[in-house]
């Protein structure tokens, strides 16, 4: 049987990787990478096949003869292979569906997805004709090993005790050898489509739930600590005594920013925010951004109207990364988002420094905030959590499994907004939508798109912003408020290296008619810029975060920091910094009109730059260092912030 079921299940993966490979087109591998698509293919399938067949080996070894080759045995021996060729099918539609959203094989992704599975499982039956593919599944698996059965003979014969230790022996020895010989970084090529390909799903989740925590000094390079804190200084970022301590990021008075003056766009600094955070909305989805015409009329006119930031670049490629991005203002650390993280509590968050300023924090979200541990994080970050539990049902105008309507979203919104401004207090809201997610459902007679679509769907989320900002406009809080609308991630990160850079372009529009003068910001900018940009606006000291306001009177040079959840990337003058696991360090010079990258020599200054920001910020969080500190204990240790 366990030849079989090899053969079975090498089959079924050659096949995936063939369609996989087809679905891609143009943009695919060529012929020049096939060997290294087959043949390491080849490779990963057959050592992923050690741990399919190691508890086959081992029950034949430990089994009595007489069970072993009793008829009973036999039609279980074919049940069993019905059963297993089943479940090898429905992995195999379970990678291709992965694919077509994330065009990667399993990966950290995945394992999430593990862990969330009410939201998952459900956003998969309302996605999917669920029932028709497993009917479909059971049918071909039923029918495969009925004409197996016609040709084959699944005979068992006695075991002596020799055979029985091999077996076992066996058993034990193909996982071991699979963990020793089999690495997914044996997969690594330039074309990074071409190693999606060559690899095997079943491995990738298991590799990816083994790094799903990356300590940055085991897997990266890395420098002394002297050395990076001095590294930071020269770029304008101090995190230390520049003699290789780590101190507390909020209790080291050189990390504790002043406000800095009035931005020039602005006539007067705002009293409240609202932080819109918009689910998967890249920045070609906006005609404003050079991207498509017609789909986003409300966010093209709002950008036109306020102050648009053409070359902002998100950090992450979920929304956990762009949440802790946006609200903690540090370069992504390898692994989990810190969102995920044990001892996340009371960090120098935008709402925990806020909160300290007597401001209002609120996050505002149309799902369920349990999913990826936001509301312990929000919450627990001085954040008032407000989620679709605590809607109202007749304010849901429609709902699928990943949230409400974002309009139901928008008008709870509103009703938050206008109880804290009753309250005489001014307030932050990080509002996050979820309509531009898998299903993309979205009420009827809205705006004239297809159900079912992802365009459909951004163009039902511009719809239900312009909507709300349209009855924002009559609230008595309004002349004060900046409106902040911004992605969380891109809607695709796929390209032919491991950090495309074009695929974390997103859109940030500053709309407020009454405090600022229409404009652009053209240099580029990094996602974890946003929140000390928020709070040089407002007029309040910042502590703690590594970005920097896009409006400070020495601005260091423009980068940006992009990644995936083990490559690390710093973009700095057309030229991408990649840090990867086993001390690996690449680069690549990007075309600043397309995008394209082409390897190059690793310039040696950008290395270290990209290093010191990141292990930097890896130990800042291990080590506490980003916990937040109220002002009026660092007044006490006398740290004085200048006020504007």
């Amino acid at each position: 049987m366990s030849v079989v079921l090899a053969m079975v299940a090498m089959m079924l993966w050659l096949i995936l990787r063939m369609v996989l490979w087809l679905d891609l087109g143009k943009v695919g591998p060529g012929w020049g990478d096939a060997f290294h698509v087959l043949a390491l293919g080849a490779w990963f399938d057959t050592w992923t096949l050690t741990y399919l067949l190691a508890p086959l080996l081992l029950l034949s070894g430990v089994l009595p003869n007489r069970l072993r080759i009793s008829r009973a045995a036999t039609v279980f021996r074919w049940w069993l292979l019905g059963a297993v060729t089943a479940l090898l099918m429905f992995g195999v539609v379970a990678e291709f569906i992965f694919w077509q959203e994330f065009t990667t094989r399993f990966n950290f992704i995945a394992v999430d997805y593990l862990v969330y599975t009410h939201e998952v499982l459900g956003n998969i039956w309302e996605s999917y004709p669920v029932p028709a593919i497993l009917a479909a599944i059971a049918m071909v698996a039923t029918g495969l090993t009925w004409g197996l059965g016609r040709i084959l003979t699944i005979k068992a014969s006695p075991h002596g005790w020799r055979t029985r230790i091999a077996l076992v022996a066996t058993a034990i020895a193909l996982p071991m050898a699979a963990t020793q010989f089999a690495n997914l970084d044996q997969a690594e090529s330039r074309n990074h489509y071409a190693q999606e390909l060559a690899s095997n799903g079943v491995f990738a989740l298991a590799a990816a739930m083994r790094r799903n925590e990356l300590d940055y000094d085991r897997f990266y390079a890395t420098l002394p600590e002297q050395q990076a804190s001095q590294v930071l200084a020269s770029v304008g970022l101090h995190v230390g005594d520049g003699q290789g301590a780590m101190h507390l990021a909020s209790l080291d008075a050189s990390t504790i920013r002043s406000v800095g003056g009035l931005p020039a766009n602005f006539k007067r600094r705002p009293k409240n925010i609202v932080l819109v955070t918009v689910e998967s909305l890249s920045a070609d989805y906006l005609a404003s951004f050079g991207g498509q015409a017609g789909l986003t009329p409300a966010l093209d006119k709002l950008a036109t109207e306020g102050l648009k930031f053409t070359h902002l670049y998100a950090s992450g490629t979920r929304t956990v990364r762009g949440l802790e991005a946006l609200s903690l203002g540090t370069p992504p650390i390898p692994g989990q988002a810190v969102i995920h993280r044990p001892n996340n509590e009371h960090l120098v968050t935008l709402g925990e420094q806020l909160q300290s300023h007597d401001m209002a924090s609120y996050f505002i979200y149309g799902g369920y905030g349990v999913f990826d541990n936001m509301n312990y994080y929000f919450r627990n970050n001085d954040y008032r959590v407000v989620d679709r539990t605590d809607f109202p049902a007749n304010t849901i105008a429609a709902e699928n499994i990943w949230g409400v309507a974002d309009e139901s979203l928008f008008a709870n919104t509103l009703t938050t907004l206008d109880a804290a401004y009753a309250q005489g207090k001014p307030f932050m809201a990080q509002v996050m939508t979820t309509s531009n997610h898998r299903p993309y459902t979205f009420p009827d007679g809205r705006v004239q798109a297809e159900q079912g679509t992802r365009s459909g769907a951004v163009a039902y989320t511009d719809y239900a912003i312009g909507h709300f900002i349209e009855q924002a406009r009559s609230k008595p809080w309004f002349k004060d408020t900046l409106f902040v609308i911004v992605a969380d991630h891109c809607a695709s990160v796929a390209g032919k290296t491991s950090l495309p850079v074009a695929r974390y372009h997103i859109p940030l529009i500053f709309y407020a008619p009454d405090l600022l003068v229409a404009g652009s910001y053209d240099r580029m900018a990094s996602q974890i810029d946003i929140a000390p940009t928020l709070m040089q606006v407002l007029g309040l000291p910042q502590q703690g975060f590594f970005g920097e306001s896009m409006f400070a009177e020495n601005l260091s040079e423009p980068r940006a920091f992009i990644s995936n959840y083990q490559d690390l990337g710093y973009y700095k003058r057309d030229q991408l910094i990649v840090l990867s696991p086993k001390g690996k360090v690449t680069a690549f010079s990007i075309n600043p009109t397309d995008f394209e990258a082409t390897p190059i020599a690793v310039d040696e200054g950008l290395r270290q730059e990209a290093i010191a920001y990141y292990q930097s910020a890896s130990h800042a969080f291990q080590r506490g260092a980003l916990k937040y500190v109220l002002p009026g204990r660092l007044l006490a240790e006398g740290v004085r912030h200048a006020h504007g």
